[in-house]
């Protein structure tokens, strides 16, 4: 396993780590001994970083890596997420009330004394301008309930500003080869300011395993299956808000791209680790050949700059004008 330096944490974390989203809620069913045992195989495999929200699964996903931890001897560095249990998501929610009520909830869930890094979870644009929701997670550090603060955004614009504010230690952004545009100014001003990276929806909800068809269908409780117009949530979270049929088009042009021997969710982590600024990537995984397939990515070899001109190309051709303008 490859481990990068996550901004100015001091923490070296897994390059390849473990998104759990997917066994939380809203990916379809999924069996807790599944769940688990993914885990505990992306951990022998040296993955040391996992990322949750307390609202994958009302919590769900939160329990299982407490329940992981008790069974683990190795140090495991977990980033969770507040803010999207209100209801209306709006900026008047984050008030110190809610936010406190939040991370009390997740101490609980995670079993845990402080939470290692709290991610606000996508919060309205409104939040990035209210400097006082940032003050009331400086005294949640000071209170020793957290270690550290990051923001989960959807947009660069809300990623640029939301590192304007000197103690947020990371942006959580969705960055793979159907949204490229993070790369184009943000990944420089991160670096410059020493700002953790994470790129979530590495595999574009699953599109860039090349496992998926017209035909392919999903359960109703996937939000694949009804969010694709961002019905529940931004539409950009699902299939990258990138038309589904259209992404199958570029699927099959990037499958010729893929070295022998490699999977094409591989190949498209690997992509993604290409760029230095990213200190990890959370793919999801509800089983533990997806486990063992995400973290092996982080070994293979570096892309060639042919390959990686010609995912841009395809990229260029295909993708940007339905996404790059948006996120």
């Amino acid at each position: 396993m490859q481990y990068r330096e996550f901004g100015r944490t001091g923490w070296k974390v897994s390059a390849s780590s473990f998104g759990a989203w997917a066994i939380g809620g809203t990916w379809g069913e999924v069996d807790d001994n599944e769940s688990l045992a993914a885990l505990h195989r992306a951990i022998d495999l040296g993955v040391n970083f996992i990322d949750t929200a307390d609202v994958y699964g009302d919590g769900r996903s939160e329990r299982l890596i407490a329940q992981l931890k008790k069974d683990r001897g190795e140090e495991i560095i977990v980033a969770t997420k507040a803010g999207r249990r209100l209801n209306p998501h709006v900026a008047d929610g984050y008030n110190r009330q809610n936010l406190t009520a939040f991370v009390d909830r997740s101490l609980k869930n995670l079993d845990t004394d402080a939470i290692d890094l709290l991610q606000l979870h996508c919060p309205s644009p409104e939040v990035y301008y209210r400097p006082e929701v940032f003050g009331i997670l400086d005294d949640l550090v000071q209170a020793g309930k957290i270690c550290y603060y990051g923001v989960s955004v959807e947009k660069v614009e809300e990623a640029i500003k939301a590192i304007e504010y000197p103690n947020v230690q990371s942006i959580q952004i969705i960055f793979n080869i159907f949204r490229q545009r993070p790369a184009d100014l943000f990944f420089k001003i991160a670096q410059e300011k020493q700002v953790g990276i994470l790129a979530r929806v590495p595999l574009s909800s699953g599109m860039l395993t090349g496992k998926m068809k017209s035909s392919s269908q999903f359960e109703a409780d996937d939000h694949r299956t009804f969010n694709r117009q961002g019905e529940s949530f931004d539409k950009g979270e699902t299939f990258s808000g990138v038309d589904y049929d259209l992404s199958l088009q570029a699927v099959e042009e990037i499958r010729a791209l893929v070295p022998e021997g490699w999977t094409m969710a591989q190949f498209a982590l690997r992509w993604i680790l290409m760029f230095e600024a990213v200190c990890c990537v959370i793919p999801g995984a509800k089983n533990t050949s997806q486990a063992e397939d995400n973290a092996m990515a982080a070994d293979l070899p570096p892309l060639p700059d042919e390959t990686m001109a010609v995912v841009e190309k395809i990229y260029e051709r295909m993708i940007k004008d339905q996404v790059h303008h948006l996120w």
